[in-house]
């Protein structure tokens, strides 16, 4: 088998492999650069990959996140999630990324807790957090959003807007956007990698988009694009029309994503994929969601790139 065929051989058989590294989830996602991979056997069979998006910029090499792939890093199998056993399995993970590079940075996935061995090798680390839902019990789910969510917002919206599906991605996007021409900035991805990763998510019936249209005149106040692996359904973007704000459209979208997710998905978990953002976090608070800590791991190499890197902050 070539190396790809053993890492979607591999993907295809760990049970809670994050959406972000499938491997045709990277194919539609890594723009501008390519992607490879690190593996280690044990027992005859791979135990564990660490996926990288490799970039090149006015002549360096660096490791960077794609868009829209929330989280990477080193992913074990279950069985050698241990302090005694994952030590030298992600040092010759590492051994394994590419030695030339001017900088890294990852945002790792769930699973990948141990950052000791990077530390070890200059690496640093910030902690990070996501929101998620445990969302087996809905009622429990609903009665543990905000009070004006659930008595006021969410009721008084559904009143001037009706959620439907099935809806194109053109049709996401022109509302999507118009947060970002509102603000005079471009929006962060491009409008062929969204159709590249729509198609990919879309052939393997993994995503839905959400439409708050009014009831009046059909003006769509929001939109909401969910997608979904195993075990967990990501809110992967979602936008408003920013005249129509006031409606809480994009509330009520949020709730029936969750609803769909529990109720047609059936997985156990609702995240919310960030954000840091503080008004965006306070909302997922607002939704009763749990903090979900994670890691984002650098190093710079370049001492040209670090200064370049602090310039920008």
């Amino acid at each position: 088998m070539t190396s790809r065929d053993v890492y979607i051989r591999f993907c295809d058989h760990a049970p809670d492999l994050p959406l972000f590294i499938q491997p045709w989830y990277l194919d539609a996602v890594c723009e501008g650069g390519s992607w490879g991979f690190a593996q280690v056997e044990k027992a005859g069979r791979v135990a564990a990959i660490w996926p990288y998006f490799l970039k090149k910029k006015w002549g360096w090499q660096y490791v960077a996140m794609p868009p829209l792939a929330r989280m990477m890093g080193p992913y074990l199998l279950p069985e050698w999630r241990t302090t005694r056993k994952e030590f030298s399995i992600l040092e010759h993970l590492l051994e394994q990324i590419p030695r030339d590079l001017a900088a890294f940075e990852q945002d790792f996935n769930y699973t990948a807790q141990n950052w000791l061995p990077l530390y070890w090798r200059g690496f640093r680390q910030t902690t990070r957090y996501s929101y998620f839902l445990k969302i087996n019990d809905l009622d429990e789910v609903w009665k543990n959003l905000a009070p004006d969510y659930r008595n006021q917002k969410i009721p008084k919206a559904k009143e001037q807007v009706e959620v439907k599906t099935g809806g194109s991605l053109d049709d996401f996007l022109d509302v999507h956007d118009r947060s970002y021409d509102r603000k005079g900035l471009e929006p962060p991805f491009s409008h062929a990698l969204l159709s590249r990763l729509d198609a990919a998510l879309g052939s393997r019936r993994q995503r839905e988009i959400f439409f708050a249209h009014d009831r009046q005149t059909g003006a769509i106040h929001s939109v909401a694009y969910l997608a979904w692996d195993k075990q967990t359904a990501w809110y992967l973007m979602a936008g408003d029309d920013p005249g129509l704000r006031q409606s809480g459209a994009g509330i009520l979208l949020t709730w029936e994503a969750i609803r769909y997710a529990h109720e047609v998905l059936k997985v156990p978990y609702f995240d919310f994929a960030g954000s840091m953002i503080r008004p965006v976090e306070r909302v997922r608070r607002q939704f009763g969601a749990e903090q979900k800590p994670y890691f984002r791991v650098q190093k710079e190499w370049s001492p040209v790139w670090k200064l370049g890197k602090m310039l920008w902050r």
